[in-house]
């Protein structure tokens, strides 16, 4: 089942910007309320986030539903801001929107009048400096985008439109139309949650190839525990809303990973250990609380102030 590795074309690794040191992402005690009702009354959709993250690295974050993980991503993109503490991206105090991010989701949203290329280019349409170059530049970028497409095994499918396209064609294309820009962090929100489990096999590999090339910083939700563990360097377990990362779990599993990984006991036993995580929050809201215990229902183990790009193991948060 080794899965297939596309060419790499001429969209090649990002160029660190920052000291070996310096985190690429690195919240500081971040709080969001939605409003100013809801901050009065100290009722957090998620609370005291600490997390420091390296360039490159690839996360991902489970959680029980309703725990505050999209909450995160819209933090880490800049489309909301928090009610309290700080968020720097790479080497910049989050004040907005981010150029440098680029997302897909669950349902790959194509739009049905536009070809696969048009819709790969779209976001070069509208984010500058691209969009006032688009005309001058357009083969450029169309080249570009013909390239990330041979990349994820869709050459030849260029100008077919989104209703000619399997479901995952689609969300590979979506992924490609994320990429287009070049951005230094990609956010994935459940983007394989729709697909068949072969279809969505084939997508993890199409994804690990594409970090291995560019090196860009992937944060990933997802509720599949497999999926986590298969493509992640660092897992995040979020507690119940109020969400705050509880457990981190580094995947200390040789890189490249081949499907083949998934069967065995080494992997097996990080997917049964996060899900004994998630399971102990479930159940705690018939006994006392997490913090009184360990996550597993034993002694509690030593909690650690943030959550930082080096840890190892599975640490608890407090």
């Amino acid at each position: 089942m080794s899965a297939q590795s596309f060419p790499a074309g001429p969209i090649g690794a990002i160029e660190p910007t920052l000291r070996p040191d310096q985190p690429f992402i690195d919240f500081r005690d971040v709080w969001l309320a939605y409003n100013d009702e809801l901050l009065a009354r100290q009722q957090f959709a998620v609370e005291a986030i600490d997390l420091r993250v390296a360039q490159g690295e690839f996360i991902a974050i489970v959680g029980p539903s309703g725990c505050g993980k999209s909450t995160f991503m819209k933090l880490a993109t800049g489309l909301r801001r928090p009610s309290r503490g700080t968020i720097v991206i790479d080497g910049r105090e989050v004040a907005g929107p981010l150029k440098i991010s680029g997302m897909a989701f669950q349902a790959p949203s194509l739009l049905p009048w536009r070809t696969t290329l048009d819709n790969v280019l779209l976001p070069l349409e509208i984010v500058e400096p691209y969009r006032s170059q688009f005309r001058s530049k357009k083969a450029e970028y169309a080249e570009r985008a013909r390239a990330l497409l041979r990349q994820v095994g869709l050459a030849g499918y260029e100008d077919k439109f989104p209703w000619q396209l399997s479901g995952g064609m689609q969300q590979r294309a979506s992924i490609c139309r994320a990429l287009i820009h070049e951005p230094k962090m990609l956010l994935l929100d459940e983007p394989f949650g729709a697909l068949d489990a072969f279809t969505r096999e084939e997508l993890w590999c199409t994804l690990r190839d594409l970090w291995q090339v560019q090196r860009f910083n992937v944060i990933l939700v997802t509720h599949d525990l497999r999926e986590s563990v298969f493509l992640a360097d660092t897992v995040y377990v979020m507690s119940k809303r109020p969400g705050r990362f509880v457990v981190q779990r580094q995947i200390d599993l040789p890189r490249p990973r081949d499907l083949e990984i998934t069967y065995t006991p080494a992997f097996t036993e990080i997917v049964h250990e996060l899900r004994g995580h998630i399971g102990a929050m479930r159940r705690s809201a018939d006994g006392p609380p997490l913090g009184a215990e360990g996550p597993l229902g034993g002694p509690r183990p030593h909690a650690v102030g943030s959550v930082g790009a080096t840890g190892s193991g599975a640490e608890v948060a407090q």
